[in-house]
């Protein structure tokens, strides 16, 4: 126990790798679901990218911060809280949440929760998360370095949300659900 307290960065950071394998389980069910329903996924080849990002991320941070570092307290706050807004954004979207960008026609438009005040939502906390993380523990390369990556990966994806949303435009409305922006992404 003693262990635990003098290296808040191993248990932090065994807290995020757990939740982040919930999340794959969880994301991997809903696309199972809907892909059962009859969806699509789009822009399938950028998906190990994600993959490799959070992990490295991970591994980087726990590669280049020594063990014994004190978090900033107040940062790992904000963590939990971007955490909670994760949740919130989750629970939205419920069976329609995935870490891929899945597409299903006849799917109802989600307008409510996170998304009737941003747009991606769930791009928002990760990229929160992606500079907070390693900032609470002192790290700023890491922080900076994955952050500019994540940018450069959504900027990629968010595209491909939009393009898989177009056709499902009508009358300037979007009948998607799932994802940031509705398509059953991120």
């Amino acid at each position: 126990m003693a262990f635990l307290a003098a290296a808040p960065l191993v248990w932090i950071l065994a807290l995020v790798a757990a939740q982040r394998l919930g999340e794959l389980v969880l994301a991997s069910a809903n696309t199972r679901r809907l892909m059962a329903r009859g969806a699509r996924e789009i822009g399938r080849g950028h998906y190990p990218l994600f993959v490799l990002l959070h992990a490295s991320w991970l591994v980087a941070i726990a590669g280049t911060t020594p063990m014994h570092t004190r978090p900033s307290w107040p940062l790992i706050g904000v963590f939990v809280i971007l955490q909670l807004l994760r949740l919130w954004v989750i629970a939205t979207l419920g069976p329609y949440w995935t870490t891929r960008v899945i597409t299903l026609d006849d799917a109802p438009v989600v307008r409510r929760g996170p998304y009737r005040f941003l747009r991606h939502p769930n791009y928002w906390v990760v990229a929160g998360e992606i500079a907070v993380l390693p900032l609470a523990f002192h790290n700023w390369p890491v922080a900076a370095v994955w952050s500019v990556l994540n940018a450069l990966l959504l900027r990629h994806r968010i595209g491909v949300e939009t393009a898989a949303l177009a056709p499902r435009r009508v009358g300037g409305q979007s009948r998607a659900v799932g994802g940031t922006d509705g398509s059953g992404g991120d």
